[in-house]
């Protein structure tokens, strides 16, 4: 029998709330963070709404050495990342350097410390170099960034491959675990919230252009334009079963089961991958498609990626078959950092037995799901599946389950 990994620290940075409390407080009643992008004048760009993490200065957590080598991606992963172990009652100087490791995503690089580096390039011809090459660095950046700040020397590592980055990730941290790492810091915070960026996603012809909060992000709704961007996630602690129990930690759950799938080339003729992703993820974790009480939803906004969702979520759990969330609608799309978030609010909702809501979405009926709606649901939540997708077919499935 595989050795149970479970999740006992989380740190939490969202457009909703600074830290954990903070963010389930808002989302549980349904707070949204989405509003006009602040970080630079967006009014030269289609799309001008963003979710973004309030009352955050770093200077207030971190030493100022670290201000000038990091941007706003890695001052927030470091900070969420010392919330987490404070949250797991682990002390990185208490154990051995080896013992500790991280695993965590990344969307497509540093936009902001891209942008600054681009900001040199025109000011000085010498920086073209630098610049370049710091693009292909940063990937690995928040991962180097709370090893070295932590004094942890075992397995890093940082997966790519977009949202679904970020549920890829903590299943490599529960394979690191089972390979004998005792702990492992994983998940992930993306920022990428500058012009740079915004060029960059802006291309994909996927974001909102709507200039309304309340009715921009609307997934599964008859009235979807697409998606509202976003900043922030989730850091989590993992470590293996025995040893939280070993040393007396809080548990908030099991990593229980993962899958992973790449959709088929388009114009194939094979249906999206998305449905075996589920499937893979279910038999992982041992657990029939009745036994899940919510399923937390990619919820990309498009309508054709969303009825794609719908019907596997259909096919494999029935029409209306199982509760659908999507707090996503309150924080924007955080690339890699979405999916830890919501695997971080699946643990949350288990804890307190109650299903956060899907805001300002009016549930098109034909697709064929049990939409949460603006109020939050109170049910037995034992067990949760949490769904993310890539750009360019990427799909990942995690199963969470409570443990006893």
């Amino acid at each position: 029998m595989s050795t149970p990994v479970v999740v006992t620290g989380i740190g939490i940075a969202a457009p909703n709330g600074l830290g954990t409390a903070d963010y389930w407080a808002a989302t549980r009643a349904g707070k949204s963070g989405i509003g006009r992008v602040t970080r630079f004048d967006p009014a030269s760009y289609p799309s001008t709404l963003a979710g973004e993490v309030p009352g955050f200065v770093a200077e207030d957590h971190l030493p100022s050495r670290l201000i000038p080598q990091t941007d706003r991606m890695t001052r927030l992963a470091l900070v969420a990342a010392d919330w987490a172990l404070k949250d797991a009652g682990l002390d990185p100087k208490d154990l051995p350097a080896y013992d500790m490791g991280v695993v965590t995503a990344s969307s497509s690089g540093g936009f902001e410390f891209g942008q600054n580096e681009l900001e040199k390039l025109w000011g000085q011809g010498s920086q073209f170099v630098s610049a370049y090459q710091s693009f292909a660095w940063f990937y690995a950046v928040n991962s180097g960034q709370i090893s070295i700040r932590n004094g942890m020397k075992g397995p890093s590592g940082v997966i790519v491959s977009d949202e679904a980055g970020g549920i890829d990730a903590v299943a490599h941290g529960r394979r690191l675990i089972r390979k004998g790492t005792p702990v492992i810091v994983t998940g992930s915070v993306d920022a990428s919230i500058c012009p740079w960026g915004w060029v960059a996603q802006q291309a994909a012809g996927r974001m909102t252009t709507s200039d309304e909060p309340a009715r921009a992000y609307l997934p599964f709704d008859t009235e979807a334009s697409g998606y509202v961007p976003g900043e922030g996630g989730a850091i989590l602690i993992m470590e293996s079963a025995a040893s939280a129990q070993a040393r007396g930690a809080r548990v908030y759950g099991e990593i229980a089961g993962y899958g992973a799938t790449f959709d088929p080339k388009p114009g194939s003729g094979r249906e999206p991958a998305l449905r075996k992703a589920i499937e893979l993820a279910l038999a992982d974790a041992g657990t029939r498609p009745e036994d899940v009480d919510v399923v937390f939803a990619d919820a990309a906004g498009v309508p054709e990626l969303d009825r794609v969702e719908a019907e596997a979520l259909c096919a494999v759990f029935g029409v209306c078959g199982v509760p659908v969330t999507a707090p996503k609608t309150m924080t924007g799309r955080l690339y890699s950092g979405a999916a830890p978030l919501d695997i971080a609010t699946a643990l949350l909702a288990i804890e307190e037995g109650l299903i956060p809501p899907t805001v300002n979405v009016n549930a098109d009926e034909s697709l064929g799901l049990d939409l949460v709606g603006p109020q939050p649901r109170t049910a037995r939540v034992r067990t949760a599946l949490v769904l993310a997708r890539g750009y360019g077919g990427f799909n990942s499935a995690v199963v969470v389950r409570a443990t006893d």
